[in-house]
């Protein structure tokens, strides 16, 4: 019966790809759905971008073992900080200064309104670099996940699902792939809810459940937070939460709305997604001691043993527990949907960051090389570069393996955060920013973020990185003010800043 349910989703993929399919697309047609996608359809194509089987496999079974039911301050940080906050604060303004400047990438904005082309070339180089780890953490909660409940050989599950993104990618562009997270979206909703209830059913009920996890060593059923759980549980909320701000591949959808009279609806629904889906997902992944303490393990008694002892990874918690049709009682035809949740999620991700790195690599690296490159040439090598970024990132997850799932993240969302995030939101939001200003951000930012974990290892990504966007909101305001005299000329200020 799930095979059934996988064949059925992949008639809807294939059914959106044939629909969409155009050979002719401009460049703004394929990478922005030409500025004219509509508020539902934005707003699911974020959300279903923003959750992958990275958040519901990695982070939702480590965070959920770490620190219990308080790990839903994690999904409550994605709603209100990596949403509502997100669309209030930058929907609009991105989204007009996107058509006043004419662009629609990062790169391309801090080249218009900083006057900076050198630091177009460097947000493109650090875009294309550090979202490869991002990728290959989507293909391995993915992969993990197939492998558990099908029995499929890890490397032709990714394999898989790389073709298949780059397929519809390729064909359709953003427009295909914002139908398609729409549909995805729906069904991740329906399936979250549906992970939610089985989980709390598994733990033996939420009185039982909560009861249960309070005679554990530790807070585990409370949401509050302590002075041992505060730093590494804070920094995953604000590495997950206001990172989001400075990611393109979320910004991006922001460049793509129809128009600003469509922010306000997108952002209510936006917010309501994140809350069911982040919120959802951490709450449930909150009861996994519980429920892994019923289930048996052939070696270690149980899976919470197997988990304690290292017989078993953080980030095959989620699985276990999505797979297990004795504690859990988790029917076939329900396993086979769980699967597509989590391909929806995965693929609407892939594809995001696919998009978001292709563009930088052909819209600003090359067009700064090849200015004179005609609508189709920049088009079809988009299209290559799709096809190329996907196949870099699939080896990469090959080549680490053996990193958690929630360390490859953070080190990829710290990274590109704390180089974007203060520059880029200054950028549109106050005039006074410097060229000088933004270049110090991101520098400041960078180096912050990757700096520890080069030295000290992936497992310290998510403080370092929260470090890194906090130290670009200090610097560029205070090397702004100290270096007027690269302020942007009046007419770009001009441009940028009408309404």
């Amino acid at each position: 019966m799930k095979y059934a349910v996988l064949v059925l989703y992949a008639v809807m993929i294939v059914s959106v790809l044939v629909l969409t399919a155009r050979k002719s697309l401009s460049l703004k047609d394929f990478l922005l759905g030409g500025r004219n996608v509509g508020a539902w359809m934005s707003a699911l194509s974020y959300g279903a971008s923003y959750f992958s089987a990275v958040i519901i496999v990695g982070y939702a079974g480590s965070m959920g073992w770490q620190f219990g039911i308080a790990a839903a301050w994690a999904g409550i940080g994605n709603a209100v900080i990596g949403s509502l906050l997100a669309w209030s604060l930058l929907a609009r303004p991105v989204r007009r200064m996107g058509e006043k400047l004419d662009v629609g990438t990062i790169p391309g904005f801090f080249e218009k309104r900083y006057n900076a082309k050198w630091m177009k070339l460097a947000a493109s180089v650090i875009i294309f670099i550090f979202l490869i780890p991002y990728s290959a953490s989507v293909y391995k909660g993915l992969g993990t996940m197939f492998r558990m409940a099908l029995g499929i050989d890890y490397t032709w599950c990714v394999i898989g699902i790389a073709v298949l993104a780059a397929l519809y990618l390729f064909a359709g562009g953003y427009r295909a792939t914002a139908i398609t997270d729409f549909i995805q979206g729906i069904i991740m909703i329906a399936g979250v809810l549906l992970i939610i209830w089985y989980i709390i059913r598994g733990a033996g009920g939420l009185k039982e459940g909560l009861a249960q996890l309070g005679q554990l060593e530790g807070s585990f059923n409370s949401m509050a937070i302590t002075k041992e759980n505060a730093q590494p549980l804070l920094s995953n909320v604000l590495l997950t939460s206001l990172g989001v701000l400075g990611l393109p591949q979320m910004l991006h959808k922001f460049f793509a709305i129809k128009d600003t009279k469509s922010v306000k609806r997108a952002t209510i629904i936006s917010t309501s997604f994140a809350l069911i889906i982040a919120g959802g997902i951490y709450f449930a992944g909150g009861f996994g001691r519980v429920v892994l303490s019923k289930i048996p393990d052939a070696t270690y008694g149980t899976a919470a043993a197997a988990v304690e002892q290292g017989g078993m990874v953080m980030d095959q918690i989620m699985p276990t527990m999505l797979t297990d049709q004795t504690v859990v009682g988790i029917p076939d035809w329900l396993q086979g949907l769980f699967i597509v949740l989590l391909l929806s999620a995965s693929i609407s991700t892939l594809t995001a960051l696919v998009l978001a790195s292709a563009s930088v690599i052909s819209v600003d690296l090359l067009g700064t090389i090849f200015p004179k490159r005609t609508e189709k040439q920049k088009t079809f090598t988009m299209r290559i570069l799709c096809l190329v970024f996907v196949g870099l990132s699939l080896v990469i997850n090959f080549l680490m393996q053996n990193t958690p799932i929630m360390q490859l993240m953070s080190l990829s969302w710290g990274v590109v955060a704390g180089s974007f995030l203060a520059p880029f939101m200054y950028g549109l939001l106050w005039k006074g920013t410097t060229r000088l200003g933004a270049w110090a951000g991101l520098l400041c930012g960078f180096l912050t973020a990757l700096l520890p974990p080069l030295f000290l290892g992936t497992s310290v990504a998510a403080l370092s990185g929260v470090s890194g966007m906090i130290a670009g909101l200090i610097v560029v305001p205070v090397v702004s003010l100290l270096t007027r005299s690269t302020l942007p000329p009046e007419s770009i200020l001009k441009t940028a800043f009408s309404k």
